[in-house]
């Protein structure tokens, strides 16, 4: 007896391909996310590391004496440095009483040190010739009512020191004074009253 071919209706084939089909899509599938799984772990494991940031550069940044206040608004690192040829970059203010003081100085040195001292006065020009004006101290014109200069000898710890000092027209009684530092000749330090005069006639006690 011959054996009767079997056959296959459509329907089988379109089903059999049908499940093949959902088959290999389930397999791509899994191996799309599979794959889109691992680049989000590969993604997140490289940003996890930290950037390699080179440390900032320092920048110097220049602060006006000013900024320390007090009688320190009456100075200007600048104008120092051109008056006097010495460029100085640190300002500190004090006030006791009636007086207000400033003293400039560079960074990371003492000396030299350059002070200004405001004092509120009621005097007049007798009174401060009488009074305040140091023996053996020059006349100075030109400044402030009545005014003089002077230098005195090296004391312990620091050299000869130049000293201006006016009553000024608004009621103050003003002194700016230049402390050098050990060794320093005298006859140098007198010759600086004459800068420090000059620097004098630049500062406005009415700022105050």
């Amino acid at each position: 007896m011959t054996p009767t071919p079997r056959t296959v209706s459509d329907g089988h084939l379109a089903g059999a391909f049908r499940r093949r089909s959902a088959r290999g899509w389930s397999v791509r599938g899994r191996i799309v996310i599979a794959g889109l799984a691992g680049l989000l772990v590969s993604g997140c494991a490289d940003e996890a590391e930290p950037a390699a940031v080179p440390p900032p550069v320092p920048i110097a940044v220049d602060v006006a004496a000013a900024s320390s206040g007090g009688a320190c608004r009456l100075l200007d690192f600048a104008v120092i440095e051109q008056v006097v040829k010495v460029r100085f970059d640190v300002a500190a203010a004090s006030e006791q009483g009636d007086t207000h003081t400033c003293v400039v100085r560079a960074a990371g040195a003492t000396l030299p040190e350059l002070t200004l001292s405001v004092t509120e006065t009621t005097i007049d020009k007798t009174s401060f010739g009488a009074d305040v004006v140091p023996d053996k101290a020059a006349k100075v014109t030109g400044l402030g009512q009545q005014a003089y200069k002077r230098t005195t000898a090296a004391a312990s710890g620091h050299g000869p020191v130049a000293e201006v000092g006016w009553l000024a027209g608004d009621g103050r009684l003003a002194t700016v004074s230049w402390t050098t530092a050990r060794g320093s000749e005298r006859s140098a330090v007198e010759k600086l009253t004459g800068d420090l005069t000059a620097l004098a006639k630049k500062v406005d006690t009415r700022a105050l």
